[in-house]
């Protein structure tokens, strides 16, 4: 996903630059760390059925020291709020990445 999104930065530059300017400022550390708002954004990933996006912020939330659990909390909630298939991709998606991470 990141080599197409440079591929896209190259093709609406200003808009991309704009959006990464905004994910900067989000994902820092405030009243939320920086951790929660990766576990934040997977759960949101899960409930909206972006598997792409749970490519990228699972192994970030992972990196940033979140735990098998706290993903798979994350996950729930999307569940609870998105019904089955948010079970779907917490199922597939998510298990499959924490797998290959051996987390």
């Amino acid at each position: 996903m990141n080599e197409r999104m440079e591929a896209m930065a190259g093709e609406i530059p200003g808009v991309m630059k704009a959006l990464m300017g905004l994910h900067s400022e989000v994902v820092k550390d405030g009243a939320l760390s920086a951790k929660t708002k990766e576990i934040m954004m997977v759960g949101i990933s899960v409930a909206l059925r972006c598997e792409y996006c749970l490519w990228k912020h699972v192994p970030e939330a992972v990196r940033m020291g979140a735990t098998r659990e706290e993903i798979l909390e994350a996950v729930s909630t999307a569940i609870l709020m998105a019904g089955g298939p948010a079970v779907a991709y917490g199922s597939v998606v998510v298990l499959k990445i924490l797998d290959e991470l051996d987390v």
